[in-house]
């Protein structure tokens, strides 16, 4: 049975029982969810698992792109102070080569990474999830934070296409973990700093 069709009845067995018992908690958010407008300042994203730092998932079809970069810059950036995830719902056999390339110009090595596939635990256990504008679904539970991030999709591009969407990547992900009150370890080459022929 394919993902979406199990996350869309868990969505709606929650609607169900919901409606049988009566509501203990408002209802799931259908994803993708508009964004505000952009902001000055980041919002704040609290941490809500019982674990003491917060635990991010990023999410795109094939987890072989865009996921893939914005775990690896929350990694390098947060150091150990953020769990982090990545999956997608159709995960590719490998991460594109254009994305490890490109990666590599940023100092960071993610030749080594696979593909994982999005479990309903990997979001149950996550403080943040975020969707990277590929129209995936994500089951719903209280307490997470969910977020779209609108991206080009990197798959069948070379490493010139794959720069803009990785730095934009990267941007977002230094605005998250300002919204998650945590600095930056560092570690990330500046942009003016990278190859941009």
């Amino acid at each position: 049975m394919p993902l979406s069709i199990v996350f869309g009845l868990l969505v709606m067995m929650s609607l169900v029982l919901n409606w049988i018992v009566g509501p203990t908690r408002p209802p799931p958010l259908p994803l993708p969810l508009p964004l505000p407008p952009p902001s000055p300042s980041p919002p704040k994203v609290p941490p809500m698992s019982d674990t003491p730092k917060p635990s991010v998932l990023f999410v795109c079809v094939h987890n072989a792109g865009r996921s893939q970069m914005a775990a690896a810059f929350l990694t390098r950036l947060a150091g150990d102070r953020v769990e982090v995830r990545s999956a997608g719902s159709a995960p590719a056999d490998t991460v594109n080569p254009a994305v490890v390339a490109a990666m590599a110009e940023a100092g960071i090595d993610i030749s080594a990474e696979t593909p994982k596939i999005l479990t309903v635990d990997a979001v149950r256990a996550s403080d943040v999830v975020i969707t990277m504008g590929c129209g995936d679904t994500c089951p719903v539970f209280p307490g997470t934070t969910y977020l779209d991030w609108t991206l080009d999709d990197p798959a069948g591009q070379g490493t010139d296409a794959v720069r803009p969407i990785r730095d934009d990547i990267e941007q977002r992900v230094r605005e998250l973990l300002t919204g998650l009150g945590i600095a930056e370890d560092g570690g990330v080459r500046q942009p003016q700093d990278r190859r941009t022929r």
